[in-house]
């Protein structure tokens, strides 16, 4: 390990507890004789001497019956468990601690201590009662199942990722071990690299290790250069000038400044770190140079130095001072994105066409140049989309070598970057889409209504039916559309239920197959032991159904014009979860939902955006650019995910995980409504009706007029308060949710207050469920905007009708 570990807790001794207790009471009956003889000299007394005697035996054979019946208890500092220690070596560059069934810390490395300063016992950490209870969590899975783990524990800036395995030779420790769970701080691992065991094996190579900050000031170094630098490798040189202790003669010669002018020269390797901190510090190699490798003359690096920048995990490569590479690290390669392909010739072959000239200039320079360095920032052939920073170091004393370049792997954390500014952007355009379609369902709302009430006057035939229906229609149309803005913002109305998803995918199958056509094949696979699920089967079925219409239009652009449509269904597990390494989904178990085609595909610059609302590539008028936005937002709001997975000319792939539902014995299935029966929208009473848009109130009031009520109005909660204070005697309470001065909610309890028995309904453009805690009253309906004035009777009428 990288780190030594701190000694055990416990002493360990080398016999059984049968050896042990056997010896020790020896010892104890030899110093009973010895000491009664002792009291027989000072006091002359045989009985005092023999009930000394006496007193030590029974003491060494009740230590001797403790040692048989308690051996564990005694003999916890026993012979070392290999296995236990092999567990832990196992588990390089990572902190780590071990305690017992007891909860005693019994050792932990060096690096346990760095990130929790006093060698806290886990799960006592300093991270904050609710991180506590997940470490605590964890070691109750560990005891149980063996292993635990959590996800993104934070520590200070880093966030950990926690393993806890049960492990020794009776399974009676736990081993936890603390890695950083995103990105990768190449300041901490090259101190680590100097300071620790990696600066040793560097020293047995004969290679000296400095980290030296900005200020010129030593950070870390290996005892190697400690030793020669001062005389003392266990000298405390941090924070020493690393300039100080160096001499440079006129021709450029570097030695160390304690050794004198005639001691052997030194090659010095300055590998930059990141340079965009203020404090960022440099890493050094001092090279004897009389022994230091140079380049072979057939252009490459010698096998030492090769040995040497393949061992270190920054991303390093070596050129001449033409620019053509000499020698690039595995981790280069995997930095620039090379993968199986040929190494490239020049670093210019690792950039897009138009950061080439700017390598191959800046190669040139630094090659010719004094020793500095810096960074260029480019984008590479593997992803253009994003900007990495490729620094560049003149090189000196490495023969045909004229330039260290290196290239920090950022893969990783600009995956993560793009998936956290894809939510948050997703998140700020729903918010915009929700408030769009609340304020035009409002529109809609008086639209429709006007069109009901124009057509109570018209019968079909009519000039002006047949356009009044028309004009009904479009706006059913843009109601149909504000609906699936609603769907991607999540502010729609669901009726989850507990379902399994076969059946709903056994429900749509026959519409699918009408859909798709002759020349598409439908192909549906179900995975055994599924677990259920909550949502709403009419929303999941629209999942479906869009899913597969894209997939239709995908396959029939190809050009066979056809193919194959499969759905899968599968369960997921905690641990397949936790392997997909994905953080915006959290681990968990899912019932997963595979739909995939065998079409076109989808180009890469698409891939992020096909489900933002409005993008399509389809031609003006054959796509609204809102199916897989719909889709988007039906699987967020049931508190599941999607994702999609393309690749041109091979098809696509989306995957839909919906979380498993546990049932709650304490919970009980909310009740199916039932519609009031078409034709029974007569009625008699007073009706309460308190809206704040002039226009909506207008024809909800026509329409409740027209069906024999009789209406009283207010434009917000207060006025409608007064108007019950007049004494009015009100059968119904037709009320806004979200309204200026007063909301729907509170004017309905105050209203509850003096007129227990009153009947609700309340009306609004947002979803039921976001306001269904605001609005949970017993007596109370629902009806989404917009409505028209067939569904305002029937509701109006369902709650006011005679029992």
């Amino acid at each position: 390990m990288n780190a030594p570990f701190r000694p055990p807790l416990i002493a360990s001794a080398s016999g059984g507890v049968d050896g042990r207790g056997r010896a020790l009471a020896l010892i104890a009956v030899g110093a009973g004789l010895l000491s009664a003889l002792l009291v027989l000299w000072a006091l002359g007394s045989f009985a005092a001497a023999a009930g000394w005697l006496a007193a030590v035996i029974a003491i060494a054979g009740l230590l001797y019956i403790y040692r048989q019946l308690y051996p564990a208890t005694l003999a916890a500092g026993g012979a070392t468990d290999w296995s236990l220690m092999r567990e832990a070596a196992e588990s390089d560059a990572t902190a780590i601690a071990i305690t017992d069934r007891a909860g005693q810390l019994v050792c932990a490395n060096d690096l346990f201590g760095v990130w929790f300063s006093g060698f806290p016992t886990p799960p006592a950490l300093p991270v904050g009662e609710a991180a506590i209870a997940r470490l605590t969590e964890a070691a109750r899975a560990a005891w149980r199942d063996g292993a635990g783990y959590v996800d993104r524990l934070a520590r200070d800036t880093i966030q950990l990722q926690v393993e806890v395995v049960r492990s020794g030779r009776s399974d009676d420790h736990l081993i936890w071990r603390f890695r950083p769970a995103v990105g990768f701080d190449i300041v901490a691992e090259a101190r680590r690299l100097v300071s620790g065991g990696g600066g040793d094996r560097l020293g047995e190579s004969g290679v000296m290790a400095v980290l030296v900050g900005q200020e010129g000031r030593i950070r870390a170094a290996n005892r190697v250069f400690a030793q020669r630098a001062t005389g003392r490798a266990e000298a405390a040189i941090e924070g020493r000038s690393f300039v100080n202790l160096l001499q440079t003669d006129a021709g450029g010669i570097v030695r160390l400044a304690r050794q004198g002018a005639g001691s052997v020269p030194l090659r010095l390797i300055q590998v930059p770190l990141e340079r965009d901190a203020a404090d960022s510090p440099t890493l050094i190699f001092l090279i004897d140079d009389d022994t230091a490798p140079r380049i072979d003359a057939d252009g490459g690096a010698a096998p030492h130095l090769e040995a040497l920048l393949s061992m270190l995990p920054f991303a390093l490569a070596l050129a001449d001072r033409d620019g053509r590479f000499l020698f690039l690290n595995s981790a280069f390669l995997k930095a620039a994105g090379v993968g199986d392909a040929p190494p490239p010739v020049y670093p210019g072959d690792l950039v897009v066409r138009e950061d080439k000239a700017a390598v191959a200039d800046a190669v040139r320079r630094f090659a010719a140049g004094q020793h500095y360095s810096g960074d260029i920032a480019v984008r590479l052939r593997a992803r253009p989309e994003e900007t990495v920073a490729l620094s560049i170091a003149g090189a000196r004393g490495l023969g045909e070598a004229a330039v260290l370049l290196s290239l920090k792997d950022n893969s990783e954390e600009s995956k993560l970057k793009r998936q956290v500014a894809q939510a948050t952007k997703m998140q700020a355009v729903g918010q915009l889409a929700g408030g769009v379609a609340h304020d035009f369902n409002n529109i809609l709302t008086a639209i429709i209504g006007h069109c009901d009430l124009m057509l109570m006057r018209h019968t079909p035939g009519d000039s002006d039916y047949d356009d009044i229906q028309q004009v009904k229609a479009n706006s059913n149309r843009a109601a149909s559309l504000t609906r699936q803005l609603l769907a991607f913002s999540r502010q729609q109305t669901l009726r989850p239920q507990v379902l399994q998803l076969p059946d709903v995918v056994s429900d749509v199958s026959s519409l699918l197959k009408r859909l798709l056509g002759e020349t598409i094949m439908l192909t549906i696979n179900h995975g055994r032991n599924l677990a259920p699920v909550r949502a709403d089967p009419g929303q999941l079925e629209q999942v479906i159904v869009n899913l597969a219409v894209n997939a239709r239009d995908a396959m029939q652009a190809g050009s066979e014009g056809g193919g194959t449509l499969t759905l899968q269904t599968y369960p997921v597990s905690a641990q397949d979860s936790r392997q997909l390494n994905n953080e915006i989904m959290p681990v968990g178990e899912y019932t997963a939902l595979r739909v995939t085609d065998t079409g076109v595909g989808i180009p890469a610059e698409h891939l992020v955006k096909i489900f933002e609302p409005f993008f399509t590539t389809k031609e003006v008028g054959k796509g609204t650019g809102l199916g897989l936005s719909t889709v988007y937002g039906i699987v967020k709001q049931s508190g599941g995910f999607i994702f999609a997975e393309s690749e041109e000319g091979k098809g696509t792939s989306f995957v839909l995980y919906l979380p498993v539902h546990r049932a709650d014995p304490t919970e009980a299935e909310a009740p199916v409504r039932e519609k009031a029966r078409t034709g029974e929208l007569w009625g008699s009473g007073t009706i309460l009706l308190v809206e704040d848009e002039d226009m909506v109130r207008a024809v909800a009031e026509r329409a409740l007029t027209r069906h024999g009520y009789k209406v009283v109005t207010a434009t917000n909660g207060e006025e409608a308060l007064e108007r019950l204070a007049e004494g009015i005697a009100v059968d119904l309470l037709i009320s806004d949710v979200v309204m200026p001065t007063m909301d729907g909610p509170t004017m309905a309890r105050e209203a509850r207050a003096r007129h227990p028995d009153l009947p609700l309904l309340f009306m609004s453009g947002y979803a039921e469920e976001q306001l269904r805690k605001s609005i949970d009253l017993d007596r109370m309906e629902f009806l989404p905007k917009p409505f028209s004035v067939q569904q305002l009777a029937e509701a109006a009428r369902k709650l006011i009708e005679p029992k």
